[in-house]
């Protein structure tokens, strides 16, 4: 029997596989500041994005097996410092991929249709500005036969393509690891293979660009890529603030480079810069990627899926 820490949370019935497989489990937070002695008795800690497992950390903790990270990215957690001290580590990869790329298409909906600017609009003055309104958010657009750009093609990216794929777009992937996939249709209805091209020849063909990359020191999209892309295209980040710069996207909008935005993520979270807040084509959700309950509890189950096979 191990020990097992959920300091961030988890579905019920991630927490109930463990206890059915013979752990100790506690769901009672421990502060940041307390973890250095109060983790010590632990085998493993699970966390999300709030809870930060350091070097400092890892090294007081001897017993530590596992760390665990309910999500993709692993930016809260030292993996390197952790591995060399044995200590594994885990995330959920595959989870959230679906919420991920729905949430990613919710925003271009959004976008093409003016949904975010009208649900601003209509509660100040629906009621006396009903046919001004009307006209100003007549000339949206149909996600059908548009291109749709992906930077990034792993799990989410490719969840992105399937739902572009159905609905008519054209997808035009970027990816520097991974050449080709396969995208499956529907109920295995069909299966289409799409391979991956150069990223300025997808900048210069997209309408919609969504990102679906790890924050990797330095912006996916800045200045250089902003100069590459059609006049009016439209980008979507659920991805990683970051991953975009901000000032250059501002710049973009302004001239209108870039027709709308689409963002979840921000540099500067929890508090991001008021100008993307209150920017009038900006669509904006607060990094809710993989809050959706069928997300947490796949996140849940593998989480204590691999924590099983790894503890015993």
């Amino acid at each position: 029997m191990a020990k097992i820490l959920i300091n961030d949370g988890i579905h019920p019935t991630g927490e109930q596989m463990l206890k059915d497989a013979g752990h100790e489990v506690s769901t009672t937070k421990i502060e940041q500041a307390d973890l250095m002695t109060q983790l010590q008795p632990y085998d493993a800690i699970c966390v999300r994005s709030a809870t930060k497992v350091r070097e400092e950390l890892i090294n007081s903790c001897p017993n530590l097996k596992v760390i665990g990270r309910g999500g993709v990215g692993l930016d809260n957690i030292d993996v390197d410092h952790a591995k060399g001290k044995g200590v594994r580590v885990i995330n959920t990869p595959a989870a959230s991929s679906r919420s991920v790329a729905e949430l990613a298409f919710g925003h271009m909906f959004s976008l093409a249709r003016f949904v975010y600017q009208s649900n601003r609009s209509m509660p100040e003055s629906g009621d006396n500005n009903f046919k001004a309104l009307k006209k100003s958010y007549a000339k949206g657009l149909e996600l059908e036969g548009k291109t749709l750009g992906i930077i990034g093609f792993g799990r989410i990216g490719q969840a992105t393509a399937r739902l572009g794929l159905g609905v008519g777009m054209e997808v035009i992937p970027v990816d520097p690891y991974i050449s080709e996939a396969d995208i499956v249709l529907g109920n295995n209805l069909a299966t289409v293979n799409l391979k991956t091209q150069d990223m300025d020849a997808m900048l210069s063909k997209a309408d919609f660009i969504s990102l679906h990359i790890p924050f990797l020191g330095s912006p996916a999209l800045s200045t250089a890529e902003f100069d590459k892309m059609k006049d009016g295209v439209h980008i979507v980040n659920c991805a990683r603030g970051g991953t975009i710069d901000e000032e250059a996207l501002l710049v973009a909008l302004e001239s209108g480079k870039v027709a709308a935005a689409g963002l979840d993520v921000f540099e500067n979270e929890p508090t991001p810069r008021q100008d993307l807040l209150l920017h009038p084509r900006v669509s904006l959700t607060p990094h809710i990627g993989a809050s959706t309950g069928e997300a947490q509890e796949k996140i849940g189950i593998e989480l204590a899926e691999q924590l099983i096979e790894i503890l015993g």
